[in-house]
């Protein structure tokens, strides 16, 4: 019942519902043809798919793939969000780097559509990038291999007053593998955006992946990514497991629990947003990652909310 494509990998994804009902997922996809599963990441494009049960998956035209050589995103398109704008236009956040820079550098840029299935990009230059007052810049040598501003996840002010956009981000301080903060930039009209100073301070992860901030059971939570390699081992029990992680909240815009921030038990699930199941229950959807040493590169059935140490249930 997964969405398991045999000539590709599939890995991070992000879900909206259209007027009729349906259930749109647009994904991260790479040729198996590459033989290593980790050659997936210089060689993306977005996938599209529909279902009436987040189960049952048609596949659909591909939705973007990386611009024509001398653009910001001539060599990849990564992970993004869509909201649909007061216009009525759909509107495609994503993650963009170039040939130029050696993929090194992270920018957001947009792509607009009326139907989910026909996307123009939004002009020719990103429209987000990371401000060194705050977050951490590319430097070769110092340790850190990119500069982290991907992943946007873009929603309504709660009051109505703009729109906000959580980004994987570091700060431009702290402990190597504890920089990973929430980015933010803000916007009046979702074409001319305001970086702000990070939402969450350095803490135990180099990067929160996928950031999702969202209400469970009427509490809001961020939810987001990470694998061991990319966290303070030393702030963690001794042989965590990386994955999908949740933070207890004040506010859909934080402070956040990243402390304490718990993991989702499962062997595999990783960069998964939460989504309303057809039951109406609160579930997980993202990608099958390794398991026992082998990359699966599908995406999973959606998953209960089950948390490590002592299996609490998150419901919606």
């Amino acid at each position: 019942m997964s969405l398991h494509l045999r000539d590709k990998w599939v890995w991070d994804s992000w879900p909206v519902i259209d007027d009729d009902g349906a259930r749109h997922l647009f994904y991260l996809q790479a040729s198996r043809s590459l033989g290593d599963p980790e050659a997936r990441h210089m060689h993306p494009s977005i996938g599209h798919a529909i279902s009436t049960d987040w189960r049952r998956w048609r596949v659909l035209p591909d939705a973007l793939a990386p611009a024509p050589r001398n653009s910001w995103d001539d060599a990849t398109t990564w992970t993004g969000s869509i909201i649909r704008g007061p216009s009525g236009m759909y509107h495609l956040f994503y993650t963009g780097s170039t040939y130029s820079e050696n993929c090194r550098v992270q920018r957001i840029g947009r792509a607009d559509s009326t139907d989910l299935i026909h996307w123009e990009r939004f002009g020719n230059s990103p429209l987000v990038e990371a401000d060194r007052r705050w977050y951490e810049k590319y430097t070769p040598g110092t340790g850190w291999h990119d500069e982290a501003w991907r992943d946007p996840w873009v929603f309504e002010d709660p009051a109505g007053n703009g729109w906000h956009m959580l980004i994987t981000a570091r700060a431009n301080h702290g402990e190597l593998f504890g920089r990973g903060v929430v980015g933010h930039a803000f916007s009046t009209d979702l074409e001319n955006w305001e970086v702000r100073e990070p939402l969450s301070t350095p803490s135990k992860f180099g990067q929160m992946e996928v950031t999702q901030s969202i209400l469970l059971d009427g509490e809001p939570v961020l939810v987001f990514c990470c694998l061991p390699r990319e966290f303070n081992t030393a702030r963690h029990p001794l042989g965590q497991r990386g994955g999908m992680w949740i933070a207890r909240g004040e506010s859909l815009l934080g402070p956040w629990d990243i402390d304490g921030a718990r993991r989702v038990d499962h062997p595999s699930l990783y960069a998964a947003r939460v989504i309303e199941d057809i039951d109406g229950i609160a579930r997980l959807l993202g990608f099958a990652d390794h398991e026992a040493g082998a990359f699966r590169g599908e995406i999973l059935d959606p998953v209960d909310i089950l948390l490590e140490a002592d299996a609490d249930r998150v419901e919606a």
